[in-house]
């Protein structure tokens, strides 16, 4: 199996306080935020200072364990937690595993870690499970970011890509840069040069071009939620992608633990998106890039269907097809 190579934490739990490592200010700043309440880590979410489904879920974890720690009302707890934001299943997962914990302090302080410790772990397995679908001298394409700092630790598609260079079969990675938050250029980027990894960033409108040259061999993403029958929601962007890739033949895989499904939605079209502040799209860095009361929609997420899916790589194994028996079949596999 793979070892976690970062060499930073975006999550870390020390002395009964949260400490997060703010993502809205990388790479050029390397600050940690210190959270004691759930109103606070609520906070944390909403605004982006952590991101990425499974670091979400985690985050909301600890947040509810910091107010058991407290002696707070857990009902309030779990509902500001619950409202931070919609799309991202793992959120809601992690609150309700946290309910059924109890309410002794200490037992949910360590079902936090448990949920924490089981994230690293199903990243390294979906990382080895993914990295077998890679040709040698494999070019990946990944777009938002799905890394250490979306998880908690090594990685959902980022960790295929780090377990794939690990195994010698990935040779370069394109980052699409990601907007309106750019994730892509401002972490994805980082990320794999802090691990060596060989990395082009790549504005999100270029993506065509470099599909069409006929060098890319995988689109590789992560997953915010994904619906019985195979239709994922993803960072907005996605579904271009994956339009985009069909026509060129190019593959696409999605990466996401068991606990990004959600089997009480029948389809895609059922998944709640997240609509931002247009600010976010008419700004940057607080700098006006649009006429002053130009409106502007900003979902935070879009939908792939099944069909445009080669494989889903989960921690029990490799879903391919991609269909409602192929995913029931993998989610029961938990021995895998």
């Amino acid at each position: 199996m793979s070892v976690i190579t970062s060499n930073f934490q975006a999550i870390a739990w020390h002395n009964n306080t949260l400490s997060l490592l703010d993502q809205r200010v990388l790479p050029h700043q390397h600050q940690v935020l210190t959270y004691s309440t759930a109103a606070d880590v609520a906070d944390a979410i909403r605004s982006m200072v952590v991101r990425g489904a499974p670091a979400i879920g985690i985050a909301a974890a600890y947040g509810y364990a910091l107010d058991a720690l407290a002696g707070r009302d857990l009902a309030d707890a779990y509902r500001v937690l619950a409202e931070s934001r919609p799309t991202a299943v793992n959120l809601f997962w992690a609150l309700d595993r946290m309910t059924q914990a109890g309410t002794d302090a200490h037992q949910l302080v360590a079902c936090a870690k448990a949920i924490h410790a089981e994230d690293i772990e199903a990243n390294l397995r979906m990382g080895q499970f993914g990295a077998s679908l890679l040709a040698d001298n494999s070019q990946i394409y990944t777009h938002c970011n799905t890394g250490a700092l979306a998880t908690g630790g090594h990685g959902t598609a980022l960790g295929i890509i780090r377990s794939g260079y690990q195994d010698g079969k990935v040779t370069h990675v394109y980052a699409g840069e990601t907007r309106p938050w750019l994730q892509g250029a401002r972490l994805t980027s980082w990320e794999l040069m802090q691990d060596n990894i060989p990395v082009s960033l790549v504005c999100d409108g270029a993506a065509a071009q470099l599909f069409r040259q006929g060098n890319i061999h995988w689109l590789i993403v992560g997953a915010d939620r994904i619906a019985a029958n195979g239709d994922v929601a993803n960072k907005i962007g996605t579904y271009s992608l994956a339009v985009l890739a069909k026509y060129h033949g190019i593959k696409v895989m999605v990466a996401a633990p068991s606990t990004t499904f959600d089997l009480t939605i029948r389809d895609g079209q059922q998944i709640p998106i997240e609509q931002r502040d247009g600010q976010e799209v008419t700004q940057l860095n607080g700098q006006a890039i649009a006429p002053e009361g130009c409106h502007a929609i900003n979902p935070a997420f879009d939908v792939t269907p099944a069909s445009l899916i080669d494989a889903i790589v989960t921690e029990h194994g490799i879903i391919s097809p991609v269909n409602e028996t192929t995913i029931a079949h993998n989610l029961l596999n938990t021995s895998a």
